[in-house]
Formats: C-alpha cells, structure tokens, sequence
C-alpha cells in the first residue's frame, strides 16, 4: 500500500514552467515505478512520464518529449516533474501514480493514484 499526494500546479503562462512533486507514504517508495498522467476536460487520461525504481530509464509521450522530465529522490520517497515551455495543451489536472514496473506506466495503467493537481496554461 501507498498514498501518493501531488503539489506544485497552478497558473502560467504559455512558455512558463512549472514543477510538480509527489510524496508518497504508506509504503516502499524505492519498490515502485513512478510517473505521472494527465486530464484534460472531456478526454481520457493519458500518459505523460515514467521512471524505474531506481531513477533511470525514464519514458515519455510525445507529446512532453523534450519539454517535461521525470525524476525521482529516493530519499525523500518523491517524484517530480518538471514541465518547461509550456503549452496551452499541456492544461489539465495532473496525477502521480505508481505501480511495479514502469511498462505498466507506459501502457496507461497503475496500481496507485494520487488526487490530482490542476495546471493551467494560458494563452
């Protein structure tokens, strides 16, 4: 089991940058792939980012490809995303999540999700 609680989101403007974290407690944070997944209003979620247990092997969408990086602080037991060049698109609540290996990530699914934080991009 673990609780996963994102903080970091807001409001910027299109080319700014934000960075989103996750902590994770309840359970063994070094056990767990970590990524992170996004929202749209009236859209699925999608997958966004990944990262394996240990920090490397990191994976990401397209369209993030280049802009956004996933990286993890196994001591602190958090994930962060830092988004860069920001775009309107890139608006929606975004959600950490965990789950054994990072391929289940990849493949959009998880075992553990977080509440969401809310990024909005304008225009």
């Amino acid at each position: 089991q673990v609780q996963l609680a994102e903080s970091g989101g807001g409001l910027v403007q299109a080319g700014g940058s934000l960075r989103l974290s996750c902590a994770a407690s309840g359970g063994s944070f070094n056990s767990y792939a970590m990524g992170w997944f996004r929202q749209a209003p009236e859209k699925e979620r999608e997958f966004v980012a990944a990262i394996s247990t240990s920090g490397g092997l990191p994976y990401y969408a397209d369209s993030v490809k280049g802009r956004f990086s996933i990286s993890r602080d196994n001591a602190k037991n958090t994930v962060y995303l830092q988004m860069n060049s920001l775009k309107p698109e890139d608006t929606a609540v975004y959600y950490c999540a965990a789950a054994r290996v990072s391929s289940t990530l990849v493949r959009g699914r998880a075992g553990y999700w977080g509440q969401g934080t809310q990024v909005t991009v304008s225009s």
